[in-house]
């Protein structure tokens, strides 16, 4: 009887162990998935939160340890590059500013002499590059000042029905001298959107110089304002050879340009659509791009509605 009460005893002492351990090891197990989420949880959100861990395990203590300090050496590298980002288009800005004051003077020059040898073949083709310089470095200038943070962007209540009809007829002398067949739907009602004017302007300019450069195969520009319950919608259509589906997401880089963009009567430095989705970014909208090649291709500009 004495041999099986003790056989009896070891039996529930394992047993005992055994749970303890099992215990034990879920324990283990269920901290270190609670770290895996909260660690997944901070990449994915980009904060600057720390690992947290309540427990007695030594080694669990110094993992977590080792994580948030890898943590912080991330959070430091994240702070350096920003910095020097920041420092890097402050000086493309600046630099940006000394090439084209200048380069102004030059073509003052360039202009007075000119008029003083008038059919001059050579000094007028001069004075064109020049100018074209110019236009180059006024985009590098603006977008280095979007990028930096330096360009002053007042937002306000923007009839952009208005806007709208003003930067379409802006193109008119173009799109009725190369016979495009012009398809506008502005509403009657007046939406009201928050913006900077300016701002607005030069987003509409860009993306209608692209469709005209990129779609003028298809002679045909659509131009169509609506709404939703948020947001106003301004989609610029053409219908010409369009982008593939690879190089969709490109045309917002700067400097990429197509093969055939050098036409100089319409925006062609690859800098347009970079600049108008940067000012869209800033009034807190976006530009979107749908293309079936050789049949339709929609730029939409999406910008918040005024609240009262």
């Amino acid at each position: 009887m004495m041999d099986r009460a003790l056989v009896y005893v070891i039996i529930l002492l394992l047993v005992v162990i055994l749970c303890q351990q099992f215990i034990y090891k879920k324990g283990i197990e269920i901290k270190l998935k609670k770290m895996s989420r909260e660690l997944s949880h901070i990449l994915e959100n980009d904060s600057n939160e720390k690992v947290m861990v309540f427990t007695d395990n030594k080694i669990l203590i110094d993992l977590c340890g080792q994580i948030n300090r890898l943590l912080l050496e991330r959070q430091k590298i994240k702070s350096a590059f920003r910095k020097q980002e920041i420092s890097s288009k402050k000086m493309l800005s600046n630099i940006s500013h000394d090439i084209k004051t200048p380069l102004t003077v030059i073509l003052g020059y360039l202009e007075m002499i000119r008029l003083s040898h008038e059919g001059d073949q050579a000094l007028q083709k001069v004075e064109v590059k020049a100018r074209q310089v110019l236009e180059l470095i006024n985009e590098f200038f603006t977008l280095a000042k979007l990028e930096a943070g330096d360009m002053k962007i007042e937002v306000r209540k923007i009839n952009i029905n208005e806007l709208c009809r003003e930067s379409i007829l802006s193109f008119y002398d173009i799109l009725s001298g190369k016979n495009f067949m012009v398809d506008i739907f502005i509403p009657e009602d007046n939406l009201f959107v928050q913006g900077d004017r300016d701002a607005i302007n030069r987003i509409l300019s860009n993306v209608i110089s692209n469709a005209l450069r990129y779609g003028k195969d298809g002679k045909y520009i659509g131009f169509t304002l609506r709404e939703s319950e948020n947001h106003v919608y301004i989609d610029v259509i053409d219908k010409g050879k369009g982008i593939e589906k690879e190089f969709a997401l490109s045309v917002f880089e700067r400097l990429y340009t197509m093969e055939d963009s050098r036409n100089r009567k319409i925006q062609g430095n690859g800098l347009g659509l970079t600049i108008a989705k940067n000012l869209a970014n800033q009034l807190e909208g976006d530009i979107f791009l749908e293309s079936e090649p050789n049949v339709k291709t929609i730029f939409t500009v999406k910008l918040k509605k005024y609240k009262c």
